[in-house]
């Protein structure tokens, strides 16, 4: 027998890896059926098809450890911590936190760490940025966003978008739409123009929700797989929005 008696759990393994990879990714949703119910077959053309590729990797090994062993990476980086307390080992932490949900512990972690030469430490900035955007604490991420404004990596990053919506909810509507404006590229920005078109909703246009949406799902069919494998999931939304508005127009 292939593995011995193990096959039986290898096997259960691999899916429970690609179906979180999926999940997690967007993927359609027949890629699911297919590891389901071609376990190994399925499971071997997921990963050649979807997930090997570069960084794909470390997603891979992320998922095993939470899988097989949940909390443990968690455990070992808060025991280091306790041994060594110093800025890399703090931020390793923190940034495990957010990964599995605990924002208030990152974001504690965070702030801590903003000390001394590290007072302006760019990643601790942007991640803070995203923890605050979980928490909807808006008025915190202003201040922080200000401090990376100029930095080539903040434009069109998750941490603008967040600069962004915070505007909105801060009531600065004007501003909130300008910097959504940069961040609409053709045939990219596809996160960006999802939340802006989001925004046109919540701020009574519709039209030019509809229209941006309907740009987005139309640039679906000119993208290659794998320049859709991180967008499929924002083009999907972009539908779902656009079925929404439909439904609604007819109930009008």
């Amino acid at each position: 027998m292939f593995f011995g008696g193990n096959y039986y759990y290898i096997i259960l393994i691999l899916q429970a890896i690609c179906v979180f990879h999926c999940v997690r990714r967007g993927k359609e949703q027949k890629w699911i059926w297919i590891i389901v119910f071609l376990p190994l077959i399925g499971c071997i053309a997921y990963m050649f098809t979807e997930m090997f590729s570069g960084g794909d990797i470390q997603q891979v090994k992320s998922g095993v450890s939470s899988i097989i062993n949940p909390g443990g990476q968690i455990k070992k980086l808060e025991a280091q911590l306790a041994f060594t307390d110093t800025f890399n080992n703090r931020v390793q932490l923190a940034d495990a936190y957010l990964t599995t949900g605990a924002t208030d512990k990152a974001i504690a972690l965070y702030e801590s760490s903003l000390t001394g030469t590290f007072t302006e430490n760019e990643h601790v900035i942007y991640q803070l940025i995203l923890a605050y955007q979980i928490k909807q604490d808006y008025t915190a991420i202003l201040p922080l966003a200000k401090k990376l404004y100029s930095r080539p990596q903040f434009a069109r990053s998750k941490a603008h978008i967040a600069y962004a919506i915070a505007l909105e909810h801060c009531h600065n509507i004007t501003a909130a739409e300008e910097e959504f404006k940069t961040m609409k590229a053709r045939f990219s920005d596809f996160e960006a123009r999802y939340h802006y078109g989001l925004f046109l909703i919540r701020n009574q246009q519709p039209d030019e929700a509809s229209q941006l949406f309907n740009t987005m799902a139309a640039e679906e069919k000119m993208l290659s797989r794998t320049e859709l494998k991180n967008k499929r999931q924002w083009i999907s939304l972009a539908k779902d929005e656009l079925k929404k508005m439909h439904h609604a127009k007819q109930a009008d």
